[in-house]
């Protein structure tokens, strides 16, 4: 369950934890992540729309 919360972040569904301690690098970290996700989910939909014309 915690890999559901923690995507749930990543895309804004969910507000963050307030008692989560704060650090310059997890937040890189954390938008990298977010970026990367983004990306995925961008490509999926280019390959299902290129396997939907064919």
């Amino acid at each position: 369950m915690g890999v559901l919360k923690q995507l749930a972040e990543y895309l804004f569904l969910k507000k963050k934890d307030p008692n989560r301690p704060k650090s310059s690098w997890v937040g890189y970290m954390h938008n990298i992540n977010r970026i990367s996700i983004f990306l995925f989910i961008i490509c999926l939909i280019i390959l299902a729309i290129k396997l939907l014309r064919s």
